[in-house]
């Protein structure tokens, strides 16, 4: 099994949304702004968005997402992607959802697995990933309780240059206490992205 990598976008004081996220307003008020760096400059839910990383972003992204063969995320990040119009969009096998709600789990050709236990999510993502690394993508509950469960080999945190002031936080109620160790630091005009090892 490889490495579990758990990354994320979060605002300098260290908001992964905006306030009122929920399914079709995506990040929240203010939100898109911590994914300036995926799409490449400033963005609008009701202008449009595609990917279009460049620079040092590009290079961090393509660097971290070469070695993973599968994934985990949150029901929440799931609808508030809209599934992602239905169909994973992520290659190398299904993405596992970890999620309560598993009775309306899509038929098998959308690329999607829906799991209602941590540890099962995870070890079904190794399974689909092989010796490559699994990603956990979020949302903040999903991540928190993988760093709880000592599932976490890197922690990789993209810090957006803005304050938001209110929406949920990363580490809202997470109470271990973790040594990290600075990999690698990548900047650009629209992030600071921070790989920690997380020593087990």
């Amino acid at each position: 099994m490889g490495k579990v990598i758990a990354s994320i976008s979060t605002s300098v004081d260290g908001y992964v949304t905006g306030p009122d996220d929920r399914a079709g307003q995506g990040l929240g008020r203010g939100g898109e702004r911590l994914h300036y760096w995926v799409m490449g400059g400033p963005w609008t839910y009701a202008g449009g968005h595609a990917i279009a990383m460049h620079g040092a972003d590009k290079q961090f992204y393509d660097e971290l997402v070469s070695g993973i063969g599968g994934g985990v995320v949150g029901r929440g990040m799931y609808d508030a992607a809209g599934a992602w119009g239905g169909t994973n969009p992520f290659p190398g096998g299904p993405l596992v959802v970890l999620t309560h709600r598993t009775e309306d789990q899509p038929p098998e050709d959308r690329g999607f697995r829906f799991v209602d236990d941590l540890d099962s999510a995870i070890d079904q993502a190794a399974e689909i990933a092989g010796d490559a690394a699994v990603s956990i993508g979020g949302g903040a509950d999903v991540i928190r309780q993988a760093l709880a469960a000592g599932r976490v080999d890197e922690l990789v945190l993209s810090v957006a240059p803005v304050v938001l002031g209110s929406g949920k936080r990363l580490f809202e109620g997470f109470e271990h206490d973790l040594d990290l160790e600075v990999v690698k630091v990548v900047s650009s005009r629209w992030a600071t992205h921070v790989r920690y090892s997380v020593p087990r």
